[in-house]
This record gives structure tokens, sequence and C-alpha cells, in this order.
């Protein structure tokens, strides 16, 4: 395949799934400048292993993988790592404190203190609708293992955005 060749199919690829990449990239690390960033890496990235595609029909899952995969490493170079608290403080799904919108700075900002391995899931499933098995398909897990990390992951989010309301948090005492 030929420079010229890469460089429109990736071209092609930027007009059909930009928005996607950006959102997904905004998602993960919280930061328009940042998202653009990971973004244009993600295509520089795509175009330099476009080898390794086999099947182009699965760019759109590929080019989240590479974005994924984009943000761990800079994430890991930048030592960013978010303290996890202790899973035994989750909010019981029975009681409804959502008397107001939720502001999408506030989503924003409990997302990013949000452990990777519950984001990720929770950005899929909620903000780019995949199934649970596309999504576990695009992490190399168990479906099992999504439907788990997408649970905690809505209880963290839940947790964080109710502490934000400045309202009392309830727990559940069996966990």
């Amino acid at each position: 395949m030929t420079d010229g060749d890469r460089a429109r199919i990736v071209g092609e690829w930027v007009e059909e799934h930009s928005s996607l990449v950006y959102r997904f990239a905004y998602r993960l690390c919280g930061s328009a400048a940042d998202a653009e960033d990971l973004v244009q890496q993600a295509f520089l990235t795509a175009q330099r292993k476009l080898d390794q595609l086999r099947d182009h029909d699965k760019a759109r899952g590929w080019l989240l993988t590479i974005v994924r995969n984009t943000y761990l490493k800079n994430l890991r170079r930048t030592q960013k790592f978010v303290a996890f608290e202790s899973c035994d403080r989750f909010v019981d799904p029975s009681h409804d404190h959502w008397e107001r919108p939720i502001d999408g700075e506030e989503l924003q900002a409990a997302l990013n203190e949000m452990p990777e391995e519950f984001r990720t899931p929770v950005i899929l499933f909620y903000f780019e609708e995949l199934s649970y098995k596309d999504i576990a398909t695009h992490l190399d897990v168990p479906v099992g293992t999504v439907m788990s990390r997408l649970s905690r992951g809505k209880a963290y989010l839940r947790h964080r955005l109710v502490a934000r309301l400045g309202e009392d948090v309830p727990v559940t005492a069996d966990h």
C-alpha cells in the first residue's frame, strides 16, 4: 500500500469518525486541548499502522482502541494516576437524589476522578452506545467483566455526583 493510499483511507476515516473519536477522547481526558492532541495522535498512529487492520469495516473500533491505548500510554508517562477509594462505599441505587439536571462539567469532573478501568466501559456504553458484547471485544475482556465494571462505574459516578451536590450519600452496609 502506498503512502498516498494510506493518507486517502485515513482521510476518509477522519471525515467519518472524527466526531466519535473526539467525544471518546474528551470523555477520557476531560480537556478539549488534550482530546484534540489525542485524536491527532490516534489518526497518525492509524495511518502508520494501517497494515495491522485486516478488516477496514472495523475501523471504528480499531480507532477507539488506538485512542484508549494512546491515552493510557500518555497517562503512564505523565504519572497522573488517580487513587481509587475503597469500593466499600456504594450509593444505594434505590435512593434517588437527582432533583436537578447534572451539569456537563460536574459529570466530566466525576469521570476524570473515576479509575480508568471503570471510565472506559462507562464512556463506551453511555456516550458511544456500544453494546456489552462490543465493549467486551474492544477491551478484550469477558462480557461479565464489562457488566461488573459498568455497575461499579455507575456506583462510583453516583457517589461522586451526589457528593458534589453536597448531600448525604447513602451507602449500603454490606459492601
